[in-house]
């Protein structure tokens, strides 16, 4: 199966997982964090995203983890930083319970997935644009999409996104029931990172992932929604390389 990624920097490997907006997500980020540290940062487009292709077997973000811990074995990447946000978290913390060989610590960055009741992970796909960005960003004002004003290209770019993400995570859940119950499997060092105006999925559902996984730490970041890696990089950056190091 064909991966499509991106590479930056030389140095300590990171494998950077993107969430449901997109490889654009994070791509400012992954350059961003190799051009502070000696870090040579892998960030994958998940096959349906960013205009790649889907192969019809591959369905499910366990299928996605499998697919990851597949692409470190071809990399030959050994002591791997594995960092996720949102579904990208989803897919790190899949990968934490398989072949944990080469992975030697994983971030969650506001990652959904679990299920933990009171308190459910939005119906994205109930929302409006405006609406996304404001359960998403501190100061949504700074991250409004405008679809409208976008080519055709990126318009279907975007609805691919979007139609890859409801295969993957579900058009409504956007969790698994099964998976709090298993990170109690985890053996990797794990931190877990939030911000603390994210409603997409709040920072006590963010709380309910780190105490589901032996030993994870939990930092809550201010002034930040669900992607601090475009509202705050420059807090996120230096917890990402500590935890790489723990």
């Amino acid at each position: 199966m064909d991966v499509t990624f991106t590479e930056s920097g030389r140095g300590r490997p990171f494998l950077l997982l993107h969430g449901g907006g997109g490889p654009q997500t994070v791509i400012g980020f992954a350059d961003r964090l190799a051009a502070e540290h000696p870090a040579r940062v892998i960030t994958p487009t998940h096959p349906g995203f960013g205009g790649t292709d889907r192969p019809a077997e591959l369905t499910t973000i366990a299928g996605l983890a499998e697919l990851y811990v597949a692409l470190l074995d071809r990399l030959d990447l050994r002591e791997v930083a594995v960092v996720g946000n949102s579904i990208g978290g989803w897919i790190a913390a899949e990968m934490a319970l398989l072949d944990t060989a080469r992975i030697a610590s994983v971030t969650l960055v506001d990652a959904v997935g679990i299920e933990v009741p009171g308190h459910p992970v939005v119906d994205f796909f109930a929302l409006t644009f405006p609406e996304i960005a404001q359960r998403s960003y501190y100061e949504p004002a700074r991250f409004l999409i405008d679809p409208g004003a976008m080519t055709p290209q990126q318009q279907a770019v975007l609805a691919g996104n979007r139609e890859a993400l409801a295969v993957y995570a579900g058009k409504t859940s956007m969790m698994d029931p099964t998976l709090a119950p298993r990170l109690s499997g985890v053996t990797v060092p794990v931190r877990v990172i939030w911000g603390d105006h994210d409603r997409i999925a709040d920072p006590d559902y963010g709380r309910a992932y780190a105490e589901a996984i032996p030993g994870a730490e939990f930092v809550l970041l201010p002034e930040t929604g669900h992607l601090p890696q475009l509202e705050s990089p420059e807090r996120l950056i230096p917890l990402v390389w500590d935890a790489s190091h723990r």
